[in-house]
């Protein structure tokens, strides 16, 4: 119950029922704060106890400050928890590990039990082995379960033994889109209260449902267990970013092309553990699909949230996708009764602002590392000539027969080419070089869950066939929707076969290409690619393009709209522009161009609202949880607490609380640490916890390899993370990471310096050597470190191979947060100061003074590092008493299971 110190509780009519609420105007100062900020105000009034949520924090979010840096400490207490499978596993893997160690230390093991809803979906496991055939849908579900079972059946113990705990089974839909369009509530009601739907997420793209007016963001998955547990979010009261929008969009772009520009223009501006909020008339012009794409990226521009207040287009989209009448009523009256409805004239208080004038936007595409780094589509094959160069030898030619050095760009002086020849199994031959498209893929939920986007990539695939059109034979195609209701609306258009006719058949509804499954490639291609060090690319409709992140044989890899995957699908590489040039011929042979095939707004309408019904959305979410005859015919294991298999190599009980005490231990500085990597800007957590496929040669694929697996069945890293023994050998084991400590190498690999002259070793191999000497370790880093997915797998990694400490230039929110969950100290180099600018090699030995003010309960500000002859102050990156507790105890779990065991 709350204190309501404010007189704010209240009661809401509608229709035949009555609500419980707490209104925002019985708090002064309320009414000019963005939409973001009502929202966190509502959950300090309704959950305000008098000792963690008290009246001060109430006012302080009344009297905010708009310039001001945050420094005011709040609990926010989210309604639910959502994740997916490659998250979610390891976190019933702790949730059961707490029961165990909570009844060792005499507590009662069903303590450990989600207290708000918990909803996980399997939309990460579905790999695209099987492609460019009708039966490619039903042999990849097939495979998921074999390699899967283990972690499956684990899964459905967990619906059993925990409440409030629920699982969307596999071959339903992509997390991020189910959540819109079926698990989002807009408005909660729960114990007779209405109030603002709020979440974490164990996915940083949890921020899709920004889009439908719902705050929440990503966490990494020790966060999201605390919350599970009852654990508020502990945060400052950020600043919020004020995004204005005004026209529309022009024709012949996409949200995606709206979405790579606002991914551009926030990155530059910087927005790293803000709130991004839009407003203005042009909101009003942006349909919820558009607003959910703009949403889901919101951590590849580095925001917490990017929202977007409730209005009459929301209650349309819910209205489409079959909430019921009473829900709809609700959203709308209790966003007008609170202030939550969009008023596109209002100017909020904002502590930055940026505009977008919509009718700006071009067609755009980005690549070829990074979300952010976006390139006109008009410029895309000349920019591919520049950048294709840091991925070459220098031993390429420039100047062959079809790209003389006189007539490629000045800029480049000559575009590097190696032609090769591919002969596939059944005869057919070509020849490949640096910039052929081998991976096109429609997938991701930023963008399948956009029916316009979706739509005008199969009527693009239409006007291509019906031109004698189709995908060059090197391109992997593949299809891989948010949910069934995109396939039924290509079905009722009449829309499928097209897509199947240019190979972009049905793979799995999931994440595929966009998480690192997009399967092997034919294996003549990637015998060519890797015995003549080939670049090529991939180009996806996802929101992440990372290094190494989507196939390891591509090295180069572009986010684009659906329309335009299949469009670089038909013209095979990357050196085409096909702004200009002809993307193929006709079947009189004459060239057809890009324009020639590119659908108009108007048709693209059409088919959305001719095609897409409520009915779809019913019939697809009708027993979402109940699974096929596959799911429910899985095997349960039976009681409270799980009999792990000693065997398994998919499920380990992991070591976090062996030999825990309910005693903490004080906090100590560190010294005699060495470097276990030094590593440069935009460091991301594929770089340090990589999701796709394990070799066989690395410290991962040996250990598989002795418990008798065989390499067909190693799955991914990102399958086996309920097994910490493979995921500590697969730490920093990126195929593309490079570690400055062993220059020339690329992958998991460093120096040890236990053996004398510090031999290239594992980076796995070495760490096990330094805890057996006692030695702790250091990662020295760049700007923008953990940038990328909400992976807490990155921050347990770290913290399991024995490193104490990280120094970087910056942090992203999520993994700096997760550092702190398992134990490790993040430091940050002074501004303007970097690893290279203090002479720092990575041989010398690191010690760390000061960390032991954290025993008399407050935060110092800064840290003494010596590091050989060098010494400099590194700003404690612990930002609020919250976070220093969880130093304090060795951990945000074993701060849970303190409190739970106290309680």
């Amino acid at each position: 119950m709350s204190a309501n110190s404010f007189d704010a509780r209240s009661t809401l009519q509608v229709g035949d029922e009555s609500y419980e609420i707490f209104k925002l105007d019985k708090v002064e100062g309320s009414a000019r704060l963005p939409y973001s900020l009502k929202v966190l105000l509502e959950n300090l009034l309704r959950t305000e106890d008098g000792a963690n949520i008290t009246a001060d924090h109430i006012r302080a979010i009344g009297n905010w400050d708009a310039s001001a840096q945050p420094n005011q400490e709040i609990q926010f207490t989210p309604a639910r928890v959502i994740m997916q499978d490659f998250t979610g596993v390891p976190c019933v893997v702790d949730l059961a590990t707490m029961r165990e160690a909570v009844k060792e230390l005499g507590g009662d093991p069903s303590r450990i039990n989600p207290l708000a809803p918990a909803e996980l979906v399997i939309d990460h496991s579905v790999i695209a082995d099987k492609f460019g055939t009708p039966e490619a849908f039903a042999q990849n579900v097939e495979l998921e379960y074999g390699r899967n079972r283990e972690r499956y059946q684990f899964l459905r113990w967990g619906q059993t033994a925990f409440d409030e705990f629920k699982v969307v089974p596999p071959g339903t839909g992509i997390v991020h889109q189910v959540n819109i369009e079926h698990l989002a509530r807009t408005v909660m009601v729960r114990n007779g209260q209405a109030y603002p739907d709020t979440l974490v997420g164990t996915d940083s793209h949890t921020t899709m449902v920004n889009g439908l007016g719902v705050l929440g963001w990503g966490v990494g998955g020790i966060e999201a267990e605390a919350a599970m547990l009852g654990q508020p979010v502990s945060m400052l009261i950020p600043r919020v970013v004020g995004f204005k929008l005004t026209g529309e969009l022009p024709a012949g772009t996409t949200a995606t092309d709206l979405v790579l520009t606002i991914t551009e223009m926030l990155r530059k501006h910087g927005v790293v553990g803000k709130f991004v909020e839009f407003y203005g008339e042009g909101v009003a012009a942006t349909s919820l699909a558009n607003r959910a794409t703009i949403g889901n990226m919101s951590p590849e521009f580095g925001s917490t949230a990017a929202i977007f207040p409730i209005d009459d287009e929301t209650l349309k989209y819910l209205r489409l996708t079959g909430r019921d009448a009473q829900q709809v009523a609700l959203v709308e009256a209790y966003a007008k009764a609170q202030g939550l409805w969009l008023d596109p004239a209002a100017e909020p208080d904002f502590s930055e602002k940026l505009q977008l004038d919509l009718s700006t936007v071009v067609p755009s595409i980005a690549g070829p590392k990074r979300p952010q780094d976006r390139i006109v589509l008009a410029n895309a094959s000349q920019q591919f000539s520049q950048d294709v160069r840091n991925y070459v030898e220098d031993d390429d030619e420039a100047g062959k027969e079809s790209f003389p050095a006189s007539d490629a760009p000045a800029a480049t002086n000559g575009v590097p080419t190696r032609p090769t020849l591919v002969t596939l199994a059944d005869g057919t031959s070509f020849e490949i070089d640096h910039g052929a498209v081998t991976v096109a893929a429609i997938t991701s939920c930023t963008n399948t869950s956009n029916p316009y986007v979706m739509v005008a990539a199969a009527l693009v695939a239409k006007k291509a066939v019906e031109k004698g059109l189709t995908r060059k034979p090197w391109v992997k195609t593949t299809l891989a929707p948010g949910s069934k209701v995109v396939t039924d609306y290509f079905d009722k258009a009449g829309l499928t076969p097209y897509l199947d006719k240019m190979g972009f058949n049905l793979v799995g509804y999931g994440c595929t290409t966009c998480i690192g499954n997009s399967g092997p490639l034919d294996e003549e291609i990637s015998k060519a690619i890797n015995e003549h060090d080939l670049a090529v690319t991939s180009v996806l409709s996802g929101n992440r393009n990372f290094e190494g992140r989507i196939n390891p044989d591509v090295k180069m890899n572009y986010l684009a709209s659906p329309p335009l995957v299949v469009a670089y699908a038909i013209a095979g590489s990357m050196k085409v522009d096909i702004t200009k040039d002809a993307i193929g011929a006709d079947t009189e042979g004459k060239p057809v161009y890009l324009q020639d095939i590119w659908p108009t707004e108007a048709e693209v309408n059409d088919v959305v609202a001719n095609a897409i019904g409520e009915d779809m959305f019913n019939k697809s979410y009708k027993d979402v949880f109940a699974g096929d005859a596959q799911w429910q015919a899985l095997p349960i294991p039976t009681g409270n607490t799980f009999e792990w298999d000693s065997e398994s190599t998919y499920v380990r009980k992991p070591p976090y609380f062996d030999g825990m005490t309910m005693e903490t231990t004080p906090v100590t500085d560190v010294a005699g640490a060495r470097v276990l990597a030094l590593l440069g800007d935009s460091v991301t957590t594929d770089h340090i916890s990589p999701a796709g496929a394990i070799k066989a040669d690395t410290p991962a694929g040996k250990y598989l390899t002795e418990h008798k697996v065989e390499r067909r069945d190693f799955n991914s890293y990102g399958s086996r993370r309920g097994n910490h023994e493979v995921m500590i050998r697969g730490t920093f084991a990126n195929i593309r990471l490079r570690n400055q400590i062993a220059p020339g190498t690329e992958g998991g690999f460093t120096r040890d310096f236990t053996v004398e002259g510090g031999p290239v070793a594992f980076i796995y191999d070495a760490s096990q050597n330094y805890q057996a000497a006692g030695i702790p370790l250091v990662i020295l880093a760049g700007k923008e470190y953990g940038s990328g997915s909400s992976r807490d797998w990155a921050a347990k990694g770290t913290a399991l191979l024995g490193v104490k400490a990280v120094i970087a230039e910056s942090y992203e929110r999520i993994h700096r947060s997760n550092l702190i969950g398992m134990g490790v100290l993040p430091l940050q180099y002074p501004e303007g100061v970097t690893a290279a600018s203090l002479g720092l090699t990575g041989e010398e030995t690191f010690s760390f003074t000061g960390v032991t003010a954290l025993n008399d309960g407050g935060i110092p500000e800064t840290v003494k590092v010596t590091a050989g002859d060098v010494a400099f102050d590194a700003k404690l990156r612990i930002d609020t008493p919250g976070e220093a507790d969880y130093y304090r105890n060795g951990g945000i779990l074993q701060y849970v299971l303190r409190s739970l065991i106290t309680k």
